[in-house]
């Protein structure tokens, strides 16, 4: 006799968050293969907030990661965006879990294990909000450090990049018109999504030349935009968006560019090379003011020191001299879009104020005094008329 199935023994679920792990020491790398409630496992010393952002876009129900999200090396950002999204994070992997898990394969996190087939293949250590907390307010003893460390490498980038900075040398030139125009640049990193939402009037009022920086040609079209211009290091870029009819720079660094444009010419885009030391976002920032940008202005940008610590020690210096060079060209999206939002708002006023006497004096005229002062008014027009024609004949 067969039991009723509520009656029959089922299976305990196994604790834990089960998931398809992705697999890739390149943290930027994933953006494009992750799935809701994939597991990412990463080697990323110190998470910035944009790789942070880039996993949560992705949808990942946790983080493994190699090496610890917090050094103390400076207080960086991105351990705590994604525990504030939801997303469990565990640090110190043994390192032998990227010998042991393919991509693809199904992993449990049960705490600070990970198992695969039930069988234990590494651990790390499970942080909280309390434990990244303590760790982000004991990193600031190390801005000082960071400070002095940035000092040395600024020096040491303007002695590499002299000739780039100070006369544009190496810089491609474009076929997009970019001269005497506002240019819009931008990076998928801090608050991208809501800056370019705050722009649209003035996109829709002044259409910018629009740049993509590596993924940022992505958050363009996704934002309903085509960029005209993408300046990226080509794996960071989706095919759609090379594709996409942009004009294409590929950026490389100087120690090794061989085989950069190599998937450019697999997708048959045509493409300009740019060679620097630099980011993809200052290579940007160059060629639009090398090109004769009127205004230049950058979205994803840094806002504070702690940001720009966040966007990495080692480009910390290139992004500094960068700016010095742009100088005055460049503005923060964060401050046009204040400025618009003030246009906007006396706009409306004014208009709304218009609206409210067009209906007052409407309703006047529709009784026995609103007549009587049309009439007087008429007539004070009439006579005035005729007095002015009068003295011109």
């Amino acid at each position: 006799m067969r039991l009723p199935s509520a009656l029959r023994a089922r299976p305990k679920p196994e604790p834990g968050i089960i998931g398809v792990a992705r697999a890739d020491k390149r943290t930027a790398q994933l953006r494009t293969r992750l799935h809701r409630g994939d597991i990412a496992l990463v080697n990323h010393v110190d998470l910035d907030r944009a790789a942070a952002e880039s996993l949560v876009e992705g949808g990942v129900a946790v983080v493994l990661n190699i090496a610890p999200s917090i050094s103390g090396r400076y207080p960086n950002l991105g351990p705590a965006y994604l525990l504030d999204a939801g997303v469990v994070l565990v640090d110190n992997v043994d390192e032998d879990v990227f010998a042991a898990v393919d991509d693809g394969d199904i992993l449990r996190v049960d705490g600070a294990d990970i198992y695969r087939d039930d069988v234990l293949v590494g651990s790390g250590t499970r942080q909280t909000s309390a434990s990244v907390r303590e760790a982000w307010e004991s990193a600031k003893d190390g801005i000082a450090t960071q400070m002095a460390a940035f000092s040395a490498n600024a020096v040491e980038h303007l002695h590499r990049e002299r000739s780039l900075l100070t006369d544009g040398e190496g810089i491609p030139s474009v076929s997009t018109p970019i001269r005497g125009r506002h240019v819009l640049v931008v990076s998928r990193s801090f608050d991208y999504r809501a800056e370019l939402d705050s722009l649209k009037s003035y996109i829709r009022e002044h259409a910018p030349v629009l740049i993509g920086v590596d993924a940022g040609g992505d958050a363009l079209l996704e934002a309903g935009y085509r960029p005209d211009l993408v300046v990226a290091e080509v794996e960071k870029v989706s095919d759609p968006c090379l594709r996409c009819g942009a004009e294409v720079v590929a950026h490389a660094s100087r120690v090794d560019h061989a085989g950069t444009t190599d998937r450019l010419e697999r997708l048959g885009v045509n493409h300009a090379t740019f060679v620097s030391t630099g980011t993809s976002n200052d290579a940007a920032l160059l060629l639009a003011h090398h090109a004769g940008a009127g205004l230049i202005v950058q979205v994803g940008s840094h806002g504070s020191l702690i940001e720009f610590f966040d966007r990495g020690r080692s480009t910390m210096a290139s992004s500094f001299l960068t700016q010095l060079v742009v100088g005055g060209d460049l503005v923060d999206a964060r401050a046009v879009a204040r400025l618009y939002q003030h246009r906007l708002r006396a706009r409306w006023i004014v208009l709304i104020l218009l609206v409210c006497v067009a209906v007052v004096v409407g309703a006047l005229l529709t009784t026995p005094v609103g007549q009587d002062w049309y009439d007087q008014v008429r007539g004070w027009s009439v006579s005035a008329y005729d007095s002015v024609r009068g003295t011109l004949s």
